[in-house]
């Protein structure tokens, strides 16, 4: 069996016997749209719940449209000229665009325009949010959870507030887009702690698919209405990062139509859990590093069995990375036993303390494995992982452990695709 994993920019082959017992699972495979540019558009002409784009701006208005940063395959490039050209009656210098960073680094100016294009980049105020530094945001008060709610200034001070993304399941918020750009993508730090604490990472309503009911979907989504967001633009991309949905106008209603969208394309039902899953994160740019890697991880949790072995593989070109917390708290552990009670057990939320509970979490059902290009063995051991050279050398050890006719299942697409037991499932 031949198989082609997503991994960085070109992919991983991947050879497996033909006598494995392998399944291998993929989301419904959406077609791109055929004119992506004349489809948003459209959209941003005929939203849903909304005016018309063009109608919601006046000419004094000042415009903040926030737009993903360069660990998502958001195409930005298509997006922002495509409110921009709704927009001509709005001078640039009235206009800013807010890289909603979260918790992220700074990103350089060559991935901006990576991004967005030099025209757009040396055309326009860019605010990189700094969720580390109080004097760049505004205090709006509390969440129904108690928690402080802080927001980037230049983003709040806008009369007019535009979010951008892109909609996918995610592993503890649900689904990606909507209330994300703003919270975590333009929040300090404390708000984002208080969303992502390890109590609301444990509430079993946190997980892949989940919107009502899950704690860190819903105050995302409170924390962004609360700052009066005018208008949303999500996509939905395939396997090739190429838009195969746009959904555009009132945030909760354009939001809501993305989720039912993806809800049907990507949640794929298997009968029984598995003895060994293959993963990854999707290839570049969800596998820029480790901490992102929670996500293919928790993908593979899903239909792993108790004991079993998950192999992840994924570039890690950023390293663990060695900016932010999740590096250090790895490192500091010697156990994933360990790693997980110095989460749960600690005084105070610390950052990217979410990624490690959730690789800790996994680690304790499952061996996880790691194939990286970047990543050598001592930095692999040292994030408590086992290191991986040759995959189907892996899975061939595997099988002599756990019996040949193991099963195996692989998840080419990583977190693109969200398996789950049937018989294991609460309705959604």
């Amino acid at each position: 069996m031949h198989l082609t994993l997503d991994y960085g920019r070109t992919g991983l082959p991947l050879t497996l016997p033909d006598d494995a017992n392998v399944t291998v699972l993929h989301p419904a495979f959406v077609p791109a749209l055929p004119d992506p540019a004349a489809a948003l558009r459209d959209a941003l002409r005929s939203p849903i719940d909304s005016v018309p784009l063009r109608e919601r701006v006046a000419a004094d208005d000042t415009v903040a449209i926030v737009f993903s940063d360069i660990t998502r395959p958001t195409p930005n490039r298509l997006l922002i000229p495509a409110i921009l050209a709704e927009l001509p009656h709005v001078p640039p210098e009235n206009v800013v665009l807010c890289n909603a960073l979260g918790t992220h680094r700074f990103n350089t100016r060559a991935e901006l325009i990576e991004m967005l294009g030099e025209s757009i980049v040396d055309g326009y105020r860019i605010e990189q949010n700094d969720c580390f530094d109080p004097s760049t945001q505004v205090h709006l008060g509390t969440s129904s959870h108690g928690h402080a709610i802080w927001i980037n200034r230049a983003y709040v001070e806008a009369s007019v507030k535009i979010l951008t993304g892109f909609i996918e399941p995610h592993y503890f918020a649900g689904f990606s887009g909507g209330g994300k750009a703003v919270m975590p993508g333009m929040a300090g730090q404390m708000t984002v702690l208080g969303n992502h604490d390890a109590g609301m990472i444990a509430n079993p309503r946190a997980t892949w698919g989940v919107a009502g009911g899950n704690p860190i979907f819903e105050e995302a989504r409170e924390v962004a209405l609360s700052t009066g967001p005018a208008f949303l633009l999500n996509v939905t991309l395939n396997r090739d990062k190429q838009i195969t949905g746009v959904f555009a106008g009132d945030m909760v209603a354009a939001h809501d139509a993305g989720i039912a969208f993806v809800r049907e394309k990507t949640m794929v039902p298997v009968d029984d859990v598995f003895d060994v899953v293959i993963t990854t994160n999707s290839g570049y740019p969800l596998d820029q590093n480790l901490y992102q890697c929670g996500k293919g991880m928790s993908a593979a949790e899903q239909i792993v069995r108790p004991g079993g072995a998950v192999i992840v593989a994924a570039e890690c070109s950023d390293g663990l990375p060695d900016h932010g917390l999740f590096g250090q708290m790895v490192r500091a552990a010697r156990t994933p036993q360990e790693l997980f009670d110095s989460v749960m057990g600690a005084d105070e939320p610390r950052q990217d303390q979410w990624a490690a509970q959730i690789q800790a979490r996994v680690q304790l059902k499952a061996d996880v494995y790691l194939y990286s290009d970047y990543l050598d063995d001592a930095e692999t051991s040292a994030a408590l992982l086992i290191p991986c050279h040759d995959i189907a050398a892996t899975v061939a050890a595997l099988r002599d452990r756990f019996g040949r006719d193991a099963r195996i299942c692989v998840l080419p697409e990583g977190p693109q695709t969200v398996p789950y037991v049937r018989a294991a499932v609460t309705a959604r």
